[in-house]
């Protein structure tokens, strides 16, 4: 077994996730340097959601206080800003799958006391259209799923849910459209029944309107409560729209 690694490392060497080099520090998955320049989420956060707050006596942010959601709770490991835009997209796109493995330690070593709260009983990844896992050639969620449940011991359910519309890219569209556009385009396969308590699991977390409209159905169908872990989060809009404001008076 540690011959079939070390010839394994030797012909596909581990890659940084965020300079994307090969990772000179034995045993690392991403360079100690790079590790520090990472946009970790931190406290204060959105006690829903999870994205960060400017201010410490808020307990909710402005998305979170305007819009209902179908799920309990959520968290992600990572701000999304420019470097984990390129990563994650590397990752997706580019098939740098060894990446997920970095992703899910964080995401544990930064959301796993409180996702073991959530008492879950199974990972749920968000589906892929099966024309677009196609031609990607992976479901990157599903990757980080199993990668996640070697370290929380909560089995990967894949086959439950189902991507049964193919849908535009939600990146270009508002809020209202994202909604619209994600309408009736997942539904629980034909006599499956969902757990009770299910983590649903992704890459990006933006509005919310993927992770709504996937636990809507699988309430539906007999889940009970729905949580969510991901990569990384979009800032709420007053929380980047201060941010901006504050670089430009610097």
């Amino acid at each position: 077994m540690r011959i079939k690694e070390t010839l394994t490392g030797l012909l596909y060497p581990k890659r940084c996730p965020v300079c994307h080099d090969v990772v000179e520090d034995k045993g690392e998955l991403v360079c100690r340097i790079c590790r520090t320049k990472l946009p970790l989420v931190r406290q204060p956060a959105c006690r829903k959601c999870g994205k960060p707050l400017l201010e410490e006596e808020r307990e909710y942010c402005q998305d979170c206080t305007r819009k209902h959601h179908e799920y309990r709770q959520g968290r992600a490991a990572f701000i999304y800003d420019e470097r984990m835009r390129r990563s994650i997209a590397k990752f997706k796109y580019e098939g740098r799958r060894e990446y997920a493995a970095f992703y899910a330690e964080e995401i544990v070593r930064s959301c796993g006391r409180e996702a073991a709260l959530w008492q879950a009983q199974a990972l749920v990844p968000v589906p892929l259209h099966p024309s677009r896992r196609r031609k990607r050639g992976f479901n990157q969620a599903e990757v980080l799923a199993e990668k996640l449940s070697r370290w929380m011991r909560i089995p990967v359910e894949r086959k439950i849910l189902i991507r049964s519309k193919k849908t535009r890219a939600q990146k270009q569209l508002n809020d209202q459209e994202r909604v619209s556009n994600l309408k009736n385009a997942f539904s629980v396969r034909k006599g499956s029944i969902p757990p009770k308590t299910i983590i649903l699991v992704d890459d990006i977390y933006t509005t919310g309107s993927t992770i709504d409209e996937a636990a809507r159905v699988l309430l539906e169908k007999g889940a009970q409560t729905i949580n969510y872990l991901c990569i990384s989060e979009g800032r709420g809009k007053k929380y980047s729209n201060t941010i901006v404001y504050m670089r430009w008076r610097q």
